[in-house]
């Protein structure tokens, strides 16, 4: 009897072809994935062409070490003053073209001096301000149609330009506002001069802040000096009758001049006051409450109406009270004994 022939399994080879299979679709993903890394480095020309350009190929730059910034220093430019002044004045007030032709056409035939500035007066002691100020009280602004065409040739031309501007005795502020900024007399009512004018009180913030708004607004309108006039406590009338408001009177003047400087910092414009000749020789004026000493510091120039002759002791009395404060004398008229700076006055 033949032998019986045992059971064998088949075993074809699907195990063989499937793990084949398997290897081929691993290298097809990773091929894909390869593709995709290596797009990001592909770099187009121009004309088409193209590159690898692999992350090891490329040098990365070092990084530049920060400096850090240094401190900057700013400095406020101080305003530029001609070394010896000689002004003529504009007197039509409100300034119009007309005007400012006149006055320079006046100047220009002059001989002596040689012209370098020019003054126009934007406040006068009368409170009636000539220019289109914003801070300006009820009825004290008074301009003709072409007076800020005519301002800005004056800022525009090749003088020194100078605002005169009249502070503390402005009837018109003075009155509008009684309380917050008039000087008052003992009985509580405004306080009338021997020339039947009013006062603003510098003891008053409010009378300081009105000056130092109004001198901001000139600045802006381009003038390279404001020239205070009118600055102090009244010297003439009932004296007694006056309500000091149990101010130092020296000590309000001087506040006055240190807001009106911090005021004007950004501006880059001079400051400068006219005083009473009396006040420069003898040192002080204790009613009005001027102490050139206290003063002088505190402005570019210091001005006075006076004579040629009388000129040199004024100089030199504000250069005794101020190191770096210039003197300007206000004469009627210029003649061959002139010397220094001078502003001519308008004639009358």
């Amino acid at each position: 009897m033949g032998g019986t022939k045992g059971y064998r399994s088949y075993r074809g080879r699907t195990s063989k072809g499937k793990i084949a299979l398997a290897v081929l679709l691993v290298l097809i993903i990773l091929a894909a994935v390869g593709f995709l890394w290596l797009q990001e480095y592909i770099v187009y020309d121009r004309d088409g062409s193209f590159r690898l350009e692999l992350p090891w190929q490329t040098e990365t730059p070092p990084a530049e070490e920060e400096v850090p910034p240094e401190d900057v220093e700013i400095t406020i430019q101080e305003p530029e003053k001609p070394e010896d002044l000689a002004a003529f004045s504009a007197s039509a007030t409100p300034l119009t073209q007309a005007g400012w032709k006149d006055a320079w056409l006046g100047a220009s035939v002059m001989s002596a001096p040689a012209y370098n500035a020019a003054a126009v007066t934007l406040k006068d002691s009368t409170g009636h301000i000539y220019f289109a100020a914003t801070g300006a009280a009820a009825g004290a602004v008074s301009t003709a149609e072409d007076t800020a065409a005519a301002l800005a040739e004056v800022t525009e031309s090749s003088y020194h330009s100078i605002a005169r501007m009249s502070c503390f005795l402005d009837p018109i502020a003075a009155r509008a506002d009684v309380e917050g900024m008039g000087l008052k007399n003992t009985g509580g009512y405004i306080f009338y001069d021997g020339n039947n004018g009013n006062w603003l009180d510098p003891s008053k913030p409010a009378a300081r802040q009105y000056l130092c708004t109004l001198a901001e607004e000139l600045a802006q309108q381009g003038f390279d000096e404001i020239l205070l006039t009118d600055v102090g406590y009244p010297t003439v009338g009932k004296l007694d009758k006056i309500d000091y408001n149990g101010a130092d009177r020296a000590a309000s003047i001087r506040l006055f001049l240190e807001e009106l400087r911090s005021a004007l910092a950004e501006y880059g414009v001079a400051v400068s006051i006219e005083l009473p000749a009396e006040v420069i020789t003898s040192g002080a004026d204790d009613t009005a409450g001027l102490v050139l000493s206290d003063i002088a510091p505190l402005v570019d120039r210091v001005y006075a109406v006076t004579t040629a002759a009388q000129a040199p002791a004024l100089e030199a009395a504000v250069s005794a009270a101020g190191e770096d404060t210039d003197f300007v004398a206000e004469l009627t008229g210029y003649g061959p004994d002139a010397t220094g700076s001078c502003l001519i006055l308008p004639q009358a």
